[in-house]
């Protein structure tokens, strides 16, 4: 009962893949996004105060300057610590985190320095004339929830979805596929774009119409095996082989592989 509210609160954002598959993300309302940025905001002051206090004799020898100083040491910690954080987390910051936000493009992956350094470089406008009124309004005119940070970036701030891992990635059918060494060695050293491809779609299969499920996991299962230099083996069907990938990228796999016996000669 609870999700429709929030669904018509926060509003959601359809991206539709080249195999004609449609993934629907949920948007993150103005609230969770304001307590997202409090909390980083204490985060920071609590920073560009711990920076300065080490700065005390500068600050009793120049006390103009040392103010000077803290103004530019806050705006540079606020830039860098969205910045930074954003591009090493994959675009969620600590206070994102708590509040279960991340941001991405539009297109539904995940976003880069490019990114994040341009939608945190245009905050000093959104904050207009205070607490984030130009933001805001930016944001509610907008049908996607972008300030104008996000306009400018090409970026979406949307609510993580909690989805539990299906049984069929923790023991799939063809265990044998997975305790081959070859085949983990190789699923291993696939790309990080690679690997959240996979896991998004096996963990998001369920709720895909058949006609498309069969789409993607056909595009998914000739991809993968171009990736791996590995053809499928007849007996599997392409959601089956790409659950296998799946099944391989979890940590287990690697032991798995190494417990196997040697083939007898």
């Amino acid at each position: 009962m609870t999700d429709a509210p929030d669904l018509l609160l926060d509003g959601t954002h359809a991206v539709l893949t080249p195999e004609y598959v449609e993934f629907r993300f949920t948007l993150a309302g103005l609230y969770s996004r304001f307590l997202a940025w409090l909390l980083d905001a204490v985060l920071v002051l609590t920073l560009t105060l711990a920076l300065l206090s080490g700065l005390n004799l500068v600050m009793v020898a120049f006390p103009g300057f040392a103010s000077a100083l803290g103004i530019v040491l806050y705006f540079l910690m606020d830039w860098g610590y969205g910045i930074a954080l954003e591009t090493a987390w994959s675009g969620q910051t600590v206070g994102k985190k708590v509040m279960g936000l991340r941001v991405i493009q539009r297109s539904g992956v995940r976003i880069g320095f490019y990114h994040a350094a341009l939608r945190n470089l245009a905050r000093p406008v959104d904050r207009l004339p205070l607490l984030y009124m130009v933001g805001g309004l930016s944001a509610l005119l907008s049908g996607s929830q972008q300030r104008l940070g996000d306009m400018l970036a090409g970026t979406l701030v949307v609510r993580e979805r909690r989805l539990k891992a299906p049984s069929a990635i923790g023991v799939p059918a063809g265990e044998g596929l997975l305790a081959d060494p070859l085949f983990v060695s190789r699923v291993k050293r696939l790309g990080t774009e690679a690997r959240e491809l996979v896991l998004s779609a096996v963990l998001r299969r369920e709720e895909l119409r058949m006609e498309a499920r069969l789409r993607l996991f056909s595009a998914l299962g000739a991809k993968l095996q171009e990736l791996l230099a590995m053809e499928k083996p007849a007996h599997l069907s392409d959601e089956k082989w790409t659950l296998l990938v799946a099944a391989a990228l979890l940590p287990d796999a690697g032991a798995r592989a190494a417990a196997r016996p040697p083939r007898a000669a």
